[in-house]
């Protein structure tokens, strides 16, 4: 007789979890598209404070500091007298937040043209040529077909807007007349699996899960918080009883009139065979495992959690400030890389009808982080010092003349805000390259230059 061999395979599996098998619990993580309906992110928006925060947040901070136009102080003045006509602050931040949360949202330029379907013309604006400024969403506005003519502006983007209007109307709006934010970009442009061609998809749509995590583990604390005291109470012949029906009345009025008279002087009744015992719940590090999820929400979104919740970082040496700085940096790309480039007519539109035809006229972005007043006043003195030394000490030394430095210094000192009123007081008085040297000064010229003829002599 041979002796047979057999191999055994463990075919050990866990009857729960499905390990081993093609219903792995790692094997369900896979990604799909969920589409969220208008009706899902307004809910979520308006009842919720987390989705509210992540949409608004960027928005506000790109808008909050705003900008500073660069020009003569009257061109200046005529730009920002325009702005707060138009609220043009105000309907930037509502587009950039209905952008975020819609995943499309536009500022129609209004100038009161008969047929809004030609394109805006910025050059043949005059003067109060803006008339207002009006915020639409992806909801009013539906895109047009989408241009695919490699010489055009538009290519890869909608020819025209229709506006729906009363009794099933429409108004055709050309691109050119619209401020677009669309809020996250589109992974492809030829796919549209939100339903809505030419638009973008709502910041909410990848972070949504994160938050909906966070929001039940805060429930289910909230539930423990309620559940961490617990009354145990031990009768005899407890379900002995229970079929009765005074049995289960007279019990239920018993522990009523015990609870009640333990509410009142704190003393519980009970009869001498009753066993009562009080179990607390551990309640130890739920507030780590709540901040564990609120700080993935915090990276869904892009937003450090200091900001996201309006604390102040915790632990030894925390600060905050790497994560803070960051995330301006974040911000001011947002300014320069999308609004800037979305609100080019506008602005150019701003200037025309402020009737400000200045090519050299520029603005830039307010920094988000602002300096304290000893920042400042170090700012202050290093830029005193370094003006001295570029000047020297008035002997006919200096590297750069006096007049050339005064006039950059005063440019620096108004920039930086370090001396309220220093251009008003420059407008009333004049720059040094102004005014006529005095006696001294000439005294002291005069005498450097015999100083320096004589030694030139003596060599």
């Amino acid at each position: 007789m041979s002796n047979v061999i057999a191999f055994v395979r463990d075919s050990l599996t866990s009857l729960v979890s499905r390990m081993g098998t093609d219903r792995d619990k790692a094997a369900t993580t896979f990604y799909a598209h969920t589409i969220l309906t208008d009706e899902q992110l307004i809910a979520s928006y308006s009842s919720a404070w987390l989705p509210r925060k992540i949409v608004d947040i960027p928005a506000l901070d790109a808008c909050r500091k705003w900008r500073d136009w660069q020009a003569k102080k009257p061109h200046i003045e005529a730009i920002e007298e325009e702005e707060k006509r138009l609220n043009v602050k105000g309907k930037i931040l509502e587009a950039a937040k209905k952008g975020r949360l819609f995943g499309g949202a536009a500022v129609y330029i209004g100038t009161g043209d008969a047929n809004p379907a030609e394109p805006l013309d910025v050059e043949g604006m005059k003067k109060g040529g803006l008339r207002y400024l009006n915020v639409m969403t992806r909801r009013q506005l539906n895109a047009g077909e989408i241009d695919r003519n490699p010489e055009s502006e538009w290519y890869g983007k909608p020819r025209e807007y229709k506006l729906s209007g009363l009794n099933g109307s429409e108004i055709t709006i050309h691109p050119s007349r619209l401020v677009l934010f669309t809020g996250a970009m589109p992974a492809d442009d030829e796919i549209s699996l939100s339903g809505w061609q030419g638009w973008g998809d709502s910041v909410l749509q990848s972070t949504l899960n994160a938050i909906k995590n966070a929001d039940a583990t805060a429930g289910n604390i909230a539930s423990l918080v309620f559940e961490a005291k617990i009354d145990i109470i031990r009768i005899p012949d407890f379900m002995a009883n229970l079929g009765n029906e005074i049995y289960r009345q007279k019990l239920l009025e018993r522990y009523t009139l015990a609870n009640t008279s333990k509410g009142i002087n704190g003393t519980l009744i009970l009869d001498k065979d009753e066993e009562y015992e009080t179990k607390s719940a551990d309640l130890s590090g739920l507030t780590d495992i709540l901040m564990a999820f609120l700080q993935i929400v915090s990276g869904a979104a892009d937003i450090p959690l200091t900001r996201l919740l309006g604390q102040s970082p915790a632990g030894m040496n925390a600060t905050g400030t790497s994560d803070m700085k960051n995330y301006h940096d974040r911000i001011q790309s947002m300014q320069e890389l999308e609004m800037q480039p979305a609100m080019r007519r506008l602005d150019e539109a701003l200037e025309r009808s402020a009737d400000i035809r200045d090519p050299d006229v520029y603005y830039q972005w307010a920094p988000l982080e602002q300096m304290s007043e000893k920042e400042r006043a170090e700012i202050f003195k290093t830029t005193a010092d370094a003006a001295r030394q570029l000047v020297g000490t008035g002997t006919g030394q200096e590297i750069i003349p006096r007049e050339a430095v005064s006039d950059a210094l005063v440019n620096r000192l108004v920039e930086d805000g370090v001396l309220p009123g220093l251009d008003a007081a420059i407008e009333e008085y004049g720059k040094l390259s102004e005014q006529e040297p005095s006696e001294e000064e000439l005294a002291a010229a005069a005498a450097a230059q015999a100083e320096n003829s004589n030694r030139r002599m003596a060599q």
